[in-house]
């Protein structure tokens, strides 16, 4: 590793900001899913509501990113797979889930390196997600 490629934060949470600015990203990731047209089918899998889903993901990222671990502390293991399984997920949920994660962290102004880092990590985990091959 070069000394430029290191990241300017021991994590990605703390490079991001911490809570204040991962809670930003996750209430603007889903205020866009709940306005926005492109992301209908993935707003469609919430149900109703998305105050669950805000909270959820806020807690996971949290962890996810290198800071706190509320979400493993208040239902263990992520187990990502196992509990996206109800869900119909093929490659327009995943590429909508992309776009729109994209879209919260450009609007939450993450930093650009911090943001194609994410972009990257998000997409294998997204693509793993799938459940279905369309």
């Amino acid at each position: 590793m070069h000394i430029e490629d290191k990241p300017p934060f021991d994590s990605p949470f703390e490079w991001m900001g911490g809570e204040a600015r991962v809670k930003a990203l996750a209430e603007r990731f889903y205020d866009l899913m709940d306005i926005e047209p492109g992301y209908k089918e993935l707003r469609a899998a919430h149900g109703s509501t998305l105050q669950d889903a805000r909270q959820k993901l806020f807690w996971f990222l949290c962890g996810w990113l290198g800071g706190p671990e509320h979400y493993t502390e208040r239902f263990g293991h992520p187990r990502l797979r196992m509990r996206h399984m109800p869900f119909s997920i093929g490659v327009q949920e995943r590429d909508q889930w992309l776009a729109c994660m994209d879209q919260a962290m450009q609007e939450t102004q993450v930093d650009p390196l911090l943001r194609e880092r994410l972009n990257a990590s998000f997409f294998k985990t997204a693509d793993w997600m799938r459940n279905r091959g369309v």
